[in-house]
């Protein structure tokens, strides 16, 4: 349930934080007053992609923050768990903000989080329906989800999808053995040239860059004894050199901590740095007295790395590339080589994998048909009870055309599946799509998000502008229908319309305002005689007269009364 709405420099938005409750929580204000900027920032929290036009003209950022009660909610108890997030009792904080140079940050808790998990984690909390999502219900596909869904067999599709790519993939690489043998000849030719050159390159790990060194230390000997020879005669050069000086330092330092004892600890480190220095100078004769020139040697490493360089050129960019290089087509080679072998197996395994995916789909369809009439049957009483009392509503699950005689099966199965409507007697079921209006949509989206939320554990629905398209006795409806989910899910809704208004548990007011010059939306709870001047107002599309105000005590007098 969403507890708590935070927004601050959101679009027309300066400074908003607003508590919500159980029930029905109704949005109402005149047209323009910015109810979508709501939703819009409700949406932003919940992972919409972000767009630095809602930012507040004059802003640096926008933030939006959302506390949540997942109490009883497993799913997302069990996410947070996986990443090691902890709540503070049974509610969650959402924050999100976006700068003006794109940037943005998201938190779960205190824990950072991408878009895609914010996105992830909100679906287990919240379903938010905005009015574009009728259109949904004209796309074919979406109603396969909606009966999978429904059916309880989403994880199954799922995993049956995995197999079809599966075997879709091994039907592939088969399809490519069976290319000409010209081709599998020259393709192996290509390989078993590849083999062998590498092999006999005989490539080591770390190799290059041991080259690299020692061609550049052969390349620049000179230099590299005019540097050492001068370290050697500057340090040890008889009379003038550094050991020559540091021993005379050390007679000094001897003969003064023999009159001044405190000097013992410096004539100590003179002598150890006198040792180390002593010790160095032997280590640059030793390097001075191995160091040699060999041209040939500078050949044989110019080869070699001028060898190494060829073979990145055809086959990676360094040695461990061209090593997996050599690996993977050795193992190409092995099954090009072994294809006539395996040829048999091979075919036993893709006609193995084909029975398994034929009767996973078989099952598949078969939930989805029993699923089918009692899905369809709790819709079409739903919408007879909003103003349609002589529709019909059905699921048609037909079978992809065969090929060949041979059923076809897709990432989904066997099924085509579409839904049906017919909204007057007498006329034959047909597609949403093609004789739906507006309204239906509507009324056909809000009956089967209830059905769908009754196994749902999410706790919270959004309705932007389900009155879409309808009015009069079927508005009168939609707020008992409305009202009845509410006494399970909270339920937030954005109405224009005054007979599902008065059926809200709590009246939220969304109204615009003057401040400095400046253009601003506040959001407030309205109540007692301030809800039944809205109410009139969305009545008489003014400011309520006396039988519109009049209109609205009664509706909301039949509405208490009728528990809503």
């Amino acid at each position: 349930m969403l507890e708590e709405l935070t927004i601050r420099d959101y679009a027309l938005i300066d400074r908003l934080q607003m508590g919500f409750e159980a029930g029905l929580n109704l949005l109402s204000g005149e047209t323009g007053a910015g109810k979508s900027i709501l939703i819009g920032a409700l949406g932003f929290v919940l992972g919409d992609k972000p767009d630095t036009g809602v930012i507040r003209a004059g802003a640096e950022e926008s933030l939006v923050s959302a506390v949540f009660s997942i109490k009883g909610n497993s799913e997302a108890l069990a996410w947070l768990s996986e990443r090691g997030i902890e709540t503070e009792g049974d509610s969650v904080l959402i924050r999100r903000s976006l700068k003006n140079n794109g940037r943005g940050s998201i938190y779960v808790q205190s824990a950072p989080v991408t878009r895609a998990d914010l996105s992830d984690f909100t679906s287990l909390l919240i379903d938010l329906h905005g009015q574009h999502e009728h259109q949904s219900l004209l796309a074919p596909d979406k109603h396969r989800r909606f009966l999978d869904r429904f059916a309880g067999i989403e994880d199954e599709v799922l995993a049956y999808g995995k197999r079809f790519c599966l075997l879709t993939e091994k039907r592939k690489n088969f399809q490519l053995m069976l290319e000409s043998e010209s081709e599998r000849a020259r393709r192996r030719e290509l390989l078993e040239f590849a083999v062998q050159e590498i092999e006999a390159a005989k490539l080591r790990a770390g190799e290059e860059e041991e080259l690299e060194a020692e061609d550049k230390r052969l390349s620049q000997h000179e230099k590299l004894h005019e540097y050492m020879e001068t370290a050697k005669r500057d340090l040890s050069a008889s009379g003038e050199g550094a050991l020559a000086l540091l021993r005379q330092a050390r007679q000094a330092m001897e003969s003064a901590s023999g009159i001044d004892q405190g000097l013992s600890d410096l004539s100590r480190r003179l002598d150890d740095s006198f040792y180390e220095l002593e010790d160095l100078a032997d280590s640059l004769r030793s390097y001075l007295d191995g160091l040699r020139f060999s041209p040939e040697r500078l050949d044989q490493v110019s080869s070699r790395l001028a060898e190494i360089h060829r073979l990145r050129k055809k086959y990676g960019p360094g040695i461990p590339a061209i090593l997996t290089k050599l690996d993977e087509s050795r193992a190409e080679l092995e099954r090009l080589k072994g294809f006539d072998e395996d040829r048999g197996a091979i075919e036993a395994e893709i006609a193995a994998l084909e029975r398994e995916v034929y009767q996973t789909a078989g099952e598949l369809s078969a939930k989805r048909s029993n699923a089918a009439g009692q899905l369809s049957s709790r819709i079409a009483a739903i919408i007879r009870s909003l103003g349609m009392p002589k529709a019909e509503f059905a699921i048609s699950i037909q079978r992809k055309p065969d090929e060949g005689g041979k059923a076809v099966v897709g990432q989904y199965g066997f099924d085509v599946i579409e839904f049906l409507i017919a909204p007057n007697p007498g006329e034959p079921l047909k597609p949403l799509a093609k004789i739906a209006s507006g309204g239906e949509l509507s009324r056909v989206m809000l009956a089967l998000k209830t059905v769908l939320a009754e196994s749902d554990p999410l706790g919270t629905m959004v309705f932007d502008e389900i009155d879409a398209g309808i009015g009069g006795d079927v508005g009168v409806a939609v707020g008992e229908h409305l009202a009845s989910l509410a006494r399970h899910k909270q339920v937030f809704c954005i109405t224009h319309l005054a007979s599902i208004a008065a059926h809200a548990d709590n009246h939220i007011k969304v109204e615009k305002y003057q401040e400095a010059g400046r253009t601003l939306t506040r959001v407030r709870r309205i109540s007692n005689e301030e809800r039944v001047m809205e109410i009139a107002r969305m009545l008489s599309g003014a400011q309520g007269g006396e039988a519109s105000v009049n209109h609205a005590r009664e509706l909301l007098k039949r509405f208490r009364a009728a528990g809503g």
